[in-house]
């Protein structure tokens, strides 16, 4: 089993940044690719970025790219989630998720699931 607990979610203004922080625990984190999902209300669980085992490839979804940096730091257990140049549009609860393949990017790739965090971005 991995335990996953996200933090750093919030409310902030169009146009500002925020870090979300998923904090691993169990089965070696080195183990998994790592992954960002987001569902906004009334809408599905989407992706929006992933990393692989120790770092070297990263992918996102392309409404995200230039703005979102996904890292992870192996010895911390931690992956994050750099969001820049936020937009009302990325309002939603991100969860946090680990995949045993080489990147986790298809919902039904994840193995464990964080509870999620809220990020609301105003207008």
């Amino acid at each position: 089993q991995v335990q996953l607990v996200e933090s750093g979610g919030g409310l902030v203004q169009a146009g500002g940044s925020l870090r979300l922080s998923c904090a691993a625990s169990g089965r070696p984190f080195s183990n998994y690719a790592m992954g960002w999902f987001r569902q906004a209300p009334g809408k599905e669980r989407e992706f929006v970025a992933s990393i692989s085992w120790r770092g070297g490839s990263t992918v996102y979804t392309d409404s995200v790219k230039g703005r979102f940096t996904i890292s992870r730091d192996n010895a911390k257990n931690t992956v994050y989630l750099q969001m820049i140049s936020l937009k009302p549009e990325d309002t939603a609860v991100y969860y946090c998720a680990a995949a045993d393949r080489y990147l986790a990017v298809k919902l039904t790739d994840i193995k464990y699931w964080g509870q999620g965090t809220q990020v609301t971005v105003s207008s």
